[in-house]
């Protein structure tokens, strides 16, 4: 497999299997941020998981959890947000959009309130690393290295489907574990073969637990004889951590669209499937009137929030919490 298919794969077996919540390629670095995208992360529900599903079935902005709106008295956002009006203006929308948020005006200025306080919803954080071709490491040390070294995440664990010796993992940070995943061939349409059950999941190395409650040294620069570092404190890594979960909650792991082309034909876990060259493609990259095989279609009708409400905890269209607010006028 391609890593793009591998790690398709992988998220459907899991999503099958755990009752995670899982994102693809989010950033996990917190002092140079957007130097380290993590391949997967998988959110373990933490005890106010069914609070948090009752909200919103996308993310909710950080900044409007991070400001000093509460869900008694409304407050101008200018006011609220730690950062410029223009900003705090547009998390505020925001957040008014995804129901965490609710408005009301007061002459020409416009105030904000939560309609409910922000749950703890989060239990564990897994990363995982994809690299089913481990005879092409890459800087696979180097990430691995910096992910413990962080303690971002809960645990780190790196996937792959090559047969894993002693000398690989002797390589790897002793602290991540390994899982080996191998499917049954690349997968088919939905009405000719099912999705990635008939493949092979074996935990090789158990992830050993890390310390997302201490600080942390996130490694910024590696040269010959130096390492520059910085030490990214608790609280920081509390913010990075929620802003994760956050993303995968509201992205999954499927793609946002598939190509209006004949050949797409997507399976029943909604994998980009493309018959052309009987593979799972990524349409972000190799889709498109420049592929040879490109013959103009319809669209195919994924219902990717239906699938992921019946596969996982997440919810699609949850009743809200807004009703929950009845009276606090009062407050104003």
């Amino acid at each position: 497999m391609t890593e793009y298919a591998f790690e398709l794969a992988l998220c459907s077996h899991l999503e099958d299997r755990r009752e995670w919540v899982l994102g693809r390629q989010l950033g996990a670095a917190v002092a140079d941020p957007g130097s380290r995208v993590v391949d997967v992360c998988a959110v373990v529900p933490g005890p106010a998981f069914d609070h948090r599903t009752a909200i919103t079935s996308e993310t909710i902005p950080p900044r409007a959890i991070e400001s000093d709106v509460g869900p008694g008295r409304a407050v101008d956002p200018v006011d609220a947000f730690d950062c410029s009006p223009d900003a705090a203006r547009r998390a505020a929308d925001r957040a008014v959009e995804v129901d965490f948020f609710e408005a009301e005006r007061r002459g020409s200025r416009r105030y904000v309130r939560q309609t409910t306080r922000y749950p703890d919803w989060i239990g564990r954080l897994i990363g995982i690393e994809n690299k089913p071709d481990l005879g092409r490491p890459g800087e696979l040390e180097w990430q691995l290295r910096r992910d413990v070294s962080l303690g971002l995440f809960d645990a780190v664990v790196l996937a792959t489907e090559s047969y894993v010796t002693g000398a690989h993992l002797n390589r790897i940070p002793e602290a991540v574990g390994v899982w080996r995943f191998c499917g049954s061939g690349e997968p088919r349409p939905a009405d000719t073969l099912a999705r990635s059950d008939d493949g092979e999941f074996t935990v090789v190395r158990e992830p050993t637990p890390l310390a997302p409650d201490e600080p942390g040294i996130e490694p910024l620069d590696e040269r010959p004889l130096r390492t520059d570092v910085v030490v990214v404190p608790p609280a920081e890594k509390a913010r990075k951590r929620r802003a994760i979960a956050e993303r995968a909650y509201g992205k999954g792991w499927r793609p946002r669209s598939y190509p209006p082309c004949a050949s797409m034909c997507p399976t029943d876990d909604g994998r980009p499937y493309c018959a052309a060259f009987d593979r799972v493609v990524d349409p972000g990259s190799a889709c498109g009137e420049s592929c040879p095989a490109f013959e103009p279609g319809d669209r195919p009708p994924v219902d990717r929030e239906g699938l992921r409400d019946a596969r996982t905890p997440w919810i699609a269209d949850p009743d809200g919490v807004r009703r929950r607010q009845a009276g606090l006028d009062r407050f104003t």
